[in-house]
């Protein structure tokens, strides 16, 4: 048995409050922790993946407003010691190679995106560099509202696939 797979099975059997605690560190959506908690056993990690895709997909706005409240702005470094923090340093870590003029448009562009969306910039930073994350923040500074939730919908689905990869190896 793989590792993912050995995590899928501790997974599977934790009480409901543990597997929740584990599931929230991978989205902070209470409605989407409470749907893949119940969801449980998974035959295997491809169908665990595959429902937290699903359910990522049928949020509503007010739960994708929940899951990027959980969310640093790009660039903006996450004090303290949970897994949710200590992951966001991680996915974020190629910042530490921006140069001043790139760190500092991403702050303006941050602020511009908040100032239209009314929400934090989400992208999924790992394996980006700082230059592509400003590249896509520029870009869907032109997305309409609709189109822009789409994207953010897309973007928490990969960051919620890789953590929960992560979770089950830990």
């Amino acid at each position: 048995m793989n590792v993912l797979q050995a995590g899928l099975r501790t997974l599977n059997t934790l009480p409901v409050d543990q597997a929740e605690e584990q599931l929230a560190a991978c989205c902070a959506a209470p409605a989407w922790v409470a749907r893949m908690a119940a969801g449980r056993p998974y035959a295997d990690v491809q169908e665990l993946l595959s429902a937290s895709d699903r359910v990522i997909q049928e949020l509503g706005p007010d739960d994708l407003s929940e899951a990027l409240a959980a969310h640093p702005r790009i660039g903006q470094r996450v004090g303290g010691s949970s897994t949710e923090a200590t992951w966001s340093r991680q996915e974020q870590s190629g910042m530490a190679d921006a140069d001043a003029e790139v760190r500092a448009a991403l702050r303006e562009g941050n602020v511009a995106y908040e100032e239209r969306f009314d929400q934090v910039f989400l992208i999924r930073a790992a394996g980006r560099s700082p230059a592509e994350m400003l590249t896509e923040l520029r870009r869907r500074l032109r997305n309409d509202p609709a189109t822009e939730q789409r994207e953010v919908a897309e973007q928490l689905r990969q960051i919620t696939r890789l953590r929960l990869e992560r979770s089950l190896q830990s």
